[in-house]
C-alpha cells in the first residue's frame, strides 16, 4: 500500500515546528512562562511598593499542580509581598506576624467576615498603619482548610476576617461582574487570589493614588492572563460569560 500521500499529510510544516519549540521555551529571566503566553510586557518596571504587606500562605501543592497559578505573578508585582508556603499559620511562620505594631487582616470570605468596604471605613487611611493583609491560595476546599487550621493562631493575634463578598448559594459569580475569570469559581465573591489582592489593596492604601496604580496593574495582567487562557488553553470549566473584552488589553 503506497502511503507516501499519509506521510505528506502528517508532516509538520516550518511554521508549526515553529511554534511547538517556542510553546516549550520558559521566560526564564521574566515571568517564569512559557514564550507563547509570556506577560513580561505587562508587569510593571519594577515590584511595587505598598504601605500594606500582603502575606500568602500557599498550599503546597497550587503551584505545582495548578498552571493557571496567579501567585508568581503577584511575587514579580508587588514589592512588599510575601509568600510562605504551608497549610496553616503558626507562632515561627513568619517574621510579619505575630507583631504588636500590626495589624493583620485576613482576606477570606466566610459569613462571619466584614465586608473590606465597612472596615475600610470605619477605619480612615491615617489609622491605617502596619496593615499586614493575609491571603490563603488554593482551590476553595484547600482555603477553607487552611482557614481551620490557621483559626488558633489568627485568633491569638487578634486578626480581623474581611472579604470582598460572598454568596454560597449563587454559583460561580463575581461581585465585580468581572470579565477576569481563569476559571470557573464555586461561588459568588471567590476570584482569584491575583484580583483579590488587586481589589483589596485597592480600598486599604492609605495613598489613594498607589491603590488605584496596583489595581490597574494587577488586573492588567490577569486580563492579559485570560486573553492567553482563552487563546492557548482548553477551557478549565469555562463560564458562559468566559471573557467578552478579553481583547481590552491595555
Amino acid at each position: 500500500m503506497d502511503t507516501s500521500g499519509d506521510e505528506g499529510l502528517n508532516r509538520i510544516g516550518p511554521e508549526e515546528e515553529e511554534e511547538k519549540k517556542r510553546s516549550r521555551e520558559i521566560c526564564f529571566d521574566g515571568c517564569g512562562r512559557p514564550s507563547s503566553v509570556c506577560i513580561c510586557p505587562y508587569l510593571p518596571p519594577s515590584p511595587i511598593p505598598t504601605s500594606t504587606r500582603v502575606l500568602v500562605l500557599h498550599h503546597p501543592h497550587e503551584l505545582r499542580r495548578n498552571r493557571l497559578a496567579t501567585l508568581p505573578v503577584l511575587k514579580r508585582s508587588l514589592l512588599h509581598l510575601h509568600s510562605l508556603p504551608g497549610r496553616r499559620l503558626h507562632p515561627s511562620s513568619s517574621p510579619l506576624l505575630p507583631s504588636p505594631s500590626s495589624t493583620p487582616l485576613l482576606l477570606f470570605p466566610s459569613p462571619n467576615s466584614t465586608p473590606l468596604s465597612l472596615w475600610a471605613s470605619q477605619n480612615p487611611p491615617l489609622s491605617r498603619k502596619n496593615l499586614v493583609l493575609i491571603v490563603l491560595d488554593g482551590t476553595w476546599a484547600q482555603a477553607k482548610e487552611m482557614a481551620a487550621a490557621s483559626a488558633p493562631f489568627l485568633s491569638s493575634i487578634a486578626a480581623t476576617h474581611v472579604s470582598l463578598g460572598m454568596d454560597e448559594s449563587v454559583e460561580g459569580e463575581s461581585p465585580f461582574e468581572s470579565d477576569l475569570v481563569l476559571k470557573k469559581e464555586p461561588f459568588k465573591g471567590c476570584v482569584s487570589t491575583l484580583e483579590a489582592v488587586a481589589r483589596a489593596l485597592r480600598v486599604l492604601e492609605p495613598d489613594e493614588n498607589v491603590g488605584v496604580e496596583v489595581e490597574e496593574v494587577l488586573l492588567r495582567i490577569l486580563r492579559a492572563m485570560v486573553g492567553f487562557q482563552k487563546s492557548y488553553l482548553k477551557p478549565v470549566k469555562p463560564r458562559p460569560r468566559l471573557i467578552k473584552n478579553a481583547a481590552s488589553i491595555v
